[in-house]
């Protein structure tokens, strides 16, 4: 079983290269609080949220998956160059179908030069 990184905040961290490699491979997640049961929702994954994550052929974010719990919901797979070859947020929007009472997002992003982190997760009520 692969290790799985998870976001700290950044703020209790002191070094600023630290702060950097913990920002840039963090997945954040951001969606509305509320969502309708049957109705398509939006989830939109930004890995990094102050710090930009490179794009070069031996060093990109391959991969981010979003999780209700345990359950793979959507996953997007990327090539290196996606973003242009530069320093930026990887952002992936998944639209997904709420079929239960709460969903308990959590997102995974995989770097191929550091390994796969952990968002904090995010709670969305369902309403019938």
């Amino acid at each position: 079983m692969p290790k799985i990184n998870k976001y700290v905040d950044i703020d209790t961290v002191e070094r600023e290269a630290k702060k950097d490699l913990i920002d840039r491979h963090s997945p954040f997640i951001h969606c509305k609080e509320t969502a309708k049961a049957g109705e398509p929702f939006e989830v939109t994954v930004k890995m990094g949220n102050e710090y930009t994550h490179p794009d070069d052929f031996d060093h990109y974010i391959e991969s981010v998956a979003l999780y209700n719990k345990e359950t793979l919901l959507a996953k997007a797979t990327y090539v290196p160059g996606t973003l242009g070859n530069v320093k930026a947020h990887n952002t992936t929007t998944f639209t997904i179908i709420p079929t239960t009472k709460k969903l308990n997002l959590v997102a995974h992003g995989y770097c191929t030069k550091h390994g796969i982190w952990e968002s904090t997760p995010v709670i969305v009520e369902v309403e019938e």
